[in-house]
Parts: structure tokens; sequence; C-alpha cells
């Protein structure tokens, strides 16, 4: 995917592997979305950095005090994350931004073992419902709870494990989301507003 680039960024050296989660290591917010796509992260080589994803998910944690500044350019903006941490169902740029079962499957110990070391998390955010299913298998509550139990994925859905966590849904801030007003400014802030307020209630 690093050799396939856009004309705009036709001078960049694409960072083209596998891109690491970004964020604070004791967060207690957890965000999960999907892959890095091909002229973002894959580009920029940090998690929703460079695309239009990044642009809404950074400004909304800015706005609610999870970033100390409300865009993503580069690895070395100056980008801090405090409070949260952000990984991926996959960490490299599938074809068509749309990842196999296959690669799903593949990639799940690395999300397992990420979970396992965020040893503070009281709410996980998952970005679309891929997102949220990858983390449900990953942390092994899909397999340890039934099927009626299990946290049903919707927009602001939210649910509470046996353990405590909170699991926080929203639609994910692509662009086929966000342009077409199935995800609106609103809908998003209230999402971030939500896990601000069970964060400060935790």
């Amino acid at each position: 995917m690093a050799e396939e680039k856009k004309r705009a960024y036709r001078d960049w050296s694409y960072w083209g592997k596998p891109v690491p989660a970004f964020g604070d290591p004791d967060a207690r917010l957890l965000i999960v979305g999907l892959a890095p796509a091909a002229h973002g992260a894959n580009r920029t080589g940090r998690m929703f950095t460079g695309d239009s994803s990044g642009d809404w998910l950074y400004e909304a944690l800015h706005r609610f005090g999870f970033a100390n500044q409300p865009v993503s350019t580069s690895r070395d903006d100056g980008l801090e994350l405090s409070d949260c941490y952000i990984t991926a169902a996959v960490h490299c740029a599938p074809p068509q931004n749309r990842p196999a079962a296959s690669e799903m499957t593949a990639c799940r110990p690395c999300l397992a073992g990420e979970i396992s070391l965020l040893k503070r998390v009281k709410v996980v955010l998952p970005l679309g419902k891929i997102g949220h299913e990858a983390w449900l298998r990953a942390s092994g509550w899909w397999d340890e709870l039934p099927p009626a139990r299990r946290p049903a994925f919707a927009h602001l859905s939210q649910s509470r494990l046996p353990d405590g966590t909170t699991v926080l849904c929203s639609y994910h801030p692509s662009r086929q989301n966000t342009n077409t007003g199935r995800l609106t400014r609103s809908m998003w802030h209230a999402v971030f507003r939500r896990a601000r307020a069970l964060l400060e209630r935790a």
C-alpha cells in the first residue's frame, strides 16, 4: 500500500508498515478503530492521523480533555493523549479499507496483548461494528458471555460488563458516515461527553 500514493502526498515517504497503537498506557478510556487508512495512518505512521476520520477524532478528544491539541498531522506534531489509548482491530492498511476475516483473526493476538497490558481501562469505545466485535473477541468476553448477554452494537449504546468495564459504542467517523449525515458532529460529541461523564463517576 505504501507504493500507491495520492497525488497530494507524492512527496511523502509513506510509513507503509503496521501502525502502532498510540496514547497513554495508564488510560481509562480505550478507543478501538478498524484499520489504518491507506493515505492516513498508513502514510503518517500514527493511528487516525492524516485523514478526515482523525480530524473528527482528535478534535473531540481535545474538546473533552483527552488531547493537548485538536489536530494530528504527523508523528512529530507534539500531540499527546491523556487518559486515552487508541488502537485498532487491524494494524496494517487493508485493500479497499476493508480487512478480510482472516486478517482480523491473524491480528487478534496483538489486540489481546494490548488489552492485557492496559490495566486501568474503565470505558471501551469501539468505533463501528467491526471494532466492537474485534474487541469483544480479543478481550475474551465473546466466549465468556452467552450471545444474549454480549453487549449489542448501536450508536451510543452502553453496556456494563461483569468486571465493571463499560462498553460505549459509536459509529465510525468515516467519510461514508460523516458525509451522509449518519454521524453528525453533535452525535459524535455526545459520545465523548458520555465517556467523560462515565470516567468522572468511575
